[in-house]
């Protein structure tokens, strides 16, 4: 059993195929291990709809809608009234997992266009955004710049200036697992420097599972591992930080 409560996941991906053995029995299991509450991100159409019925089905489960850029092959002309549609559902909560991704060779031009438009959706919706960014982090914050929109830039990777700059653009940031790894030294520079009002924690479910689970499927339990670490790092109880982060999380979504 987990020695901490009010654990919140901001960003996962409990519909990934890594999860079909035990979904139902992981995601019931959860609260009696201190989660509070999970926001799932679509990345597609299939994806949002998967995220929602989870979200119907376990009282702790959040969806957030939307196109990642990994996932624009099959995109239909009028995704954004798809997506605008689906946020009306009570449990869904942003617009993400959008952004952009430089690491792989899709068109730059449409990743752009699609983050833009999602933005866009997201100011005309009065909703959050959750920002993906890969070696991209140039052009997402000139679009961020541009329109301020109420983002959380997930699984931070940019620099102490670069996380300055989000703050000061009015962005909250999450990290998770990388925050453990030996080699991560921009993430431990933001974990310690970072205002712990624009503080969330996340695990990317199924991905980036920390140490000492580095390389296996990661699940929202598994948080605890980072906050163990930034709440050393910045001289508070591991609960303390897990309170502040929870509540940082619920704001930032509107969850009540």
């Amino acid at each position: 059993m987990n020695q901490y409560t009010n654990i919140f996941d901001s960003h996962a991906h409990y519909d990934d195929r890594w999860f079909d053995g035990d979904r139902e029995a992981l995601l019931a299991a959860l609260p009696a291990q201190g989660v509070c509450g999970i926001v799932n991100n679509a990345v597609d159409l299939d994806a949002a709809a998967r995220v929602i019925a989870l979200a119907e089905a376990y009282p702790h489960c959040y969806a957030a809608v939307g196109f990642h850029p990994e996932n624009l092959e099959n995109m239909p002309p009028d995704y954004v009234d798809h997506i605008a549609a689906l946020t009306a559902h009570p449990k869904v909560v942003a617009i993400g997992e959008t952004g952009l991704d430089y690491h792989w060779d899709i068109p730059k031009p449409q990743q752009q266009r699609v983050f833009e438009e999602q933005i866009c959706l997201s100011l005309d919706l009065n909703l959050p955004i959750v920002v993906h960014d890969r070696e991209a982090h140039g052009d997402v914050f000139t679009l961020l710049r541009k329109y301020r929109p109420k983002a959380l830039v997930h699984c931070f990777s940019g620099s102490v200036e670069l996380m300055r700059e989000a703050v000061r653009l009015g962005c909250v940031i999450s990290l998770g697992g990388v925050v453990t790894f030996k080699n991560a030294r921009h993430s431990i520079e933001v974990a310690a420097e970072i205002p712990l009002d624009r503080l969330l924690l996340e695990t990317d479910a199924p991905y980036m599972a920390p140490v000492p689970y580095r390389g296996k499927r990661c699940d929202s339990a598994m948080i605890v591992y980072a906050a163990e670490k930034i709440a050393a790092l910045r001289g508070i109880p591991t609960q303390e930080l897990l309170d502040i982060t929870a509540a940082n999380a619920k704001r930032f979504y509107g969850i009540q």
